[in-house]
């Protein structure tokens, strides 16, 4: 029973760890705002200044996953060159065993209690107290982090100490260097933070649970599996994301596989030679000579990984269906392709309206996007369509700068102003998102009968430009578009004359009533939004000059 709970104390100390890892990382997030971002811009102008850089501000935030985030921001709106973000990565990796020296050198020698509860009391409490914007918050948050940190730590170690005194770990001692990098791999993989696993390996080695060479084993396994969470942020973004998480993968896996093949020498280098013999700080200087080795090895072959890399992953396979395909100095299949493109993101965006109101995708959108209609997170999709609608728009403008006739570039005018249109509704809907989840999931019955009303006249505005969109009678066009645009004009007058009935103060408050005004503005917008779109892409000049004479109806 003694043995369970010490297990259990193990556990509840790796999550603690977790969880102040989690606050700390959130808190910074909120906090590294324009000047560490500014200061990462300035400090890429050299790859020896990149390393540099990446290794100091992540040894102040503590958190290479804020820095990697802010790299692929970078990257992904072409701030940086390849080889400088390279260089970046290069130095968050030796930024990030700064974490490592904390704990080796003041986790296991001051009492941690006189550390941690007075952080954890004080800064919770402040926490809590505090407003969630200001940044009090999250300095607060983040001290706070701090202390779970020390306390997970301190669980850990009694934990494991424990489990030596009753456990007879030998056994495991004689098992292959191999074994050990893989459960390094595998657990970092598992909680996300090789911080957290090097804690768990120092408490091992401080109970001696673990010899020296073994701990340095997880520690590789470690470095491998802190790549993933990279690899997995860089998934659905864009081509030049996946290139810097392949870059630092790459980084990883061939220097952990050279050291390994080195693993006993560079041991007995660390104890016999160098002298270095107290375990804790040992393993913490080989975590950092790992690192150090990554840089010796990749800084002579940045530029040339760099060019590899750029040639990985073209750019537009993952945001466009049609024009990656199609070069613009070929006028007629590239307007028909550009056509094609924007006439998708009109069916992708009509895909989000469903699916930000919480209605499902009806059959004939289904099957108009034939497999390119990919269940994600709203958010995700709102991303998505972003980096569609950047990709499309940098297209048509490139042909439009390569086009001399008149009639053509008429032609790119409207499709440039159909796909911003597209955007506008998608903008105007994703505002719309807090009140909708408000409404969706409101007690109050009236609130909750508007959010339902809204969901069916988004569905049945929704298929109507579908089936619109996908029609092939070009004379219809024009007396379906004005019909829609009428309906939502009287629709929208109607559903504020209803918001302004003197009764309805009865069962809403002025803040619930000012939800309800936003929420119809919002929604109404998206729907004049799509009706330009689809006029700018469906009718000829003659024709939209009658909806570009139309009064405004919303005010």
């Amino acid at each position: 029973m003694f043995f369970s709970i010490q297990i259990w104390k193990l556990l509840a100390g790796v999550a603690i760890f977790l969880l102040g890892m989690n606050y700390m990382e959130d808190a910074l997030q909120k906090l590294a705002g324009r000047p560490f971002k500014l200061f990462l811009r300035k400090h890429t102008s050299s790859k020896v200044k990149a390393i540099l850089g990446g290794a100091f501000v992540t040894g102040i935030l503590q958190s290479s996953s804020v820095v990697n985030l802010m790299i692929l921001a970078f990257v992904g709106a072409n701030i940086f060159q390849m080889q400088n973000a390279l260089a970046l990565m290069l130095g968050t990796n030796l930024g990030t065993t700064f974490d490592s020296w904390i704990v080796a050198t003041i986790g296991f020698k001051l009492n941690i209690e006189k550390i941690s509860l007075p952080l954890v009391a004080l800064f919770g409490i402040s926490t809590m107290l505090s407003s969630k914007e200001s940044k009090w918050f999250h300095w607060s948050k983040f001290l706070f982090g701090f202390g779970f940190l020390f306390i997970g730590l301190d669980y850990m170690k009694s934990g494991m100490e424990a489990v030596v005194k009753n456990a007879d770990l030998s056994t495991f001692s004689h098992a292959p260097a191999i074994v050990f990098l893989l459960i390094g791999l595998v657990v970092t993989a598992l909680i996300q933070s090789s911080s957290a696993t090097i804690a768990i390996v120092l408490s091992a080695l401080h109970a001696n649970a673990l010899g020296l060479f073994a701990a340095t084993a997880i520690v590789l396994g470690s470095e491998v599996g802190t790549t993933l969470k990279l690899i997995w942020a860089s998934l659905k973004g864009h081509a030049a994301k996946k290139r810097v998480a392949l870059g630092n993968f790459l980084f990883n896996i061939i220097t952990i596989s050279i050291v390994f093949i080195f693993l006993s020498p560079i041991n007995r280098l660390i104890k016999d030679v160098l002298g270095i013999t107290h375990n804790l700080l040992a393993l913490v200087f080989f975590q950092t000579l790992v690192n150090i080795i990554g840089i010796l090895l990749f800084y002579p072959f940045l530029n040339r990984l760099g060019k590899f890399l750029e040639k990985r992953f073209r750019s537009t396979d993952d945001e466009t269906l049609f024009i990656n395909k199609v070069n613009i100095n070929d006028t007629a299949l590239a307007m028909a392709a550009l056509e094609n493109e924007i006439k998708n993101s009109i069916l992708l965006t009509i895909g989000f309206t469903r699916a930000i109101i919480g209605i499902p995708p009806d059959e004939l959108l289904v099957k108009a996007l034939s497999g390119n209609h990919e269940q994600k997170n709203r958010m995700d999709h709102y991303e998505y369509l972003k980096h569609l609608h950047g990709e499309t728009h940098d297209y048509a403008i490139q042909l439009q700068n390569s086009i001399a006739a008149k009639d053509i570039n008429k032609r790119l005018a409207q499709l440039i102003a159909a796909n911003r249109n597209n955007m506008y509704a998608a903008k105007s809907l994703k505002d719309a998102l807090p009140d909708i989840y408000q409404l969706s999931n409101s007690a109050n019955d009236v609130k909750y009968s508007f959010y339902l009303q809204a969901a069916d006249e988004a569905d049945n505005f929704c298929k109507h430009i579908t089936v619109l969109l996908l029609d092939t009678d070009k004379d219809q066009y024009f007396e379906e578009l004005r019909k829609i645009y009428h309906t939502v004009s009287l629709n929208y007058s109607s559903k504020l004359e209803q918001l302004y009935k003197k009764n309805t103060g009865t069962y809403l408050n002025e803040i619930e009533i000012s939800t309800l005004i936003n929420f119809n503005r919002e929604m109404y917008t998206a729907y004049k939004s799509y009706v330009f779109a689809l006029k700018n892409y469906l009718l000829d000049d003659d024709q939209m000059s009658y909806f570009d004479d139309l009064p405004g109806f919303i005010r």
